[in-house]
């Protein structure tokens, strides 16, 4: 079990600690190199993740052109949860930005475990819960915000992933074109030293 999920065992007391160790040992932890793709458009699911070390970012391919969706780093579930619950293709991919190392839960094997210890399914959907969340939050912020007060908003959820994310990767993320978030940066940077700042709007969405 990963330190998440001991977290989320300790909180509503469903397993007990033996459970915890059978568990720990039929859920194997890999390790996978940068550029690894775990998962391609069009595939099952027929695997979820969850991060000890290193970062799985999830993107769509739309006109040929790689739309970033999710970065998932230390200590969260990494899936494509429609295609991984239901069993039916991925409409998204899922690769490794760094080294990874990850551990691994099959669809058939959580299905097992979910039948022999019962408050497995229970931690298995609060994670869950966790990851819809997250990631409704983003959508939200995506959906109300201006480019430059959507980076804002990532720098105060997650600031880990400012500087440890490509420009390019981070600017699809944000909706951008990059040299619109370097743009952005430089505004920002601008007004924190005091000087007059450029005028910010939604122009610089999906623009250049």
């Amino acid at each position: 079990m990963t330190r998440r999920h001991t977290e989320l065992n300790d909180a509503t007391h469903t397993l007990s600690e033996a459970d915890l160790q059978a568990i720990s040992q039929r859920i194997p932890v890999m390790t996978f190199p940068k550029g690894t793709v775990l998962l391609r458009e069009g595939e099952v699911a027929r695997e979820a993740y969850f991060v000890i070390q290193g970062c799985v970012r999830a993107y769509y391919l739309v006109d040929g052109e790689e739309r970033t969706s999710d970065f998932f780093t230390e200590q969260q579930s990494a899936a494509a949860l429609d295609s991984y619950n239901r069993q039916v293709p991925s409409t998204h991919f899922l690769d490794c930005l760094e080294d990874c190392t990850l551990s691994v839960l099959t669809y058939d094997n959580e299905q097992e475990l979910v039948r022999e210890f019962p408050g497995f399914g229970s931690i298995c959907q609060q994670s869950m819960q966790s990851h819809f969340g997250r990631h409704q939050e983003w959508l939200s912020a995506f959906v109300t915000k201006s480019p430059e007060e959507r980076y804002l908003h990532l720098m105060e959820i997650r600031p880990d992933l400012i500087h440890r994310i490509p420009q390019y990767h981070l600017a699809s993320y944000l909706g951008v074109k990059p040299e619109s978030l370097s743009r952005i940066r430089k505004r920002l940077a601008t007004a924190s030293s005091g000087r007059p700042a450029g005028r910010s709007d939604r122009s610089e969405d999906h623009g250049g």
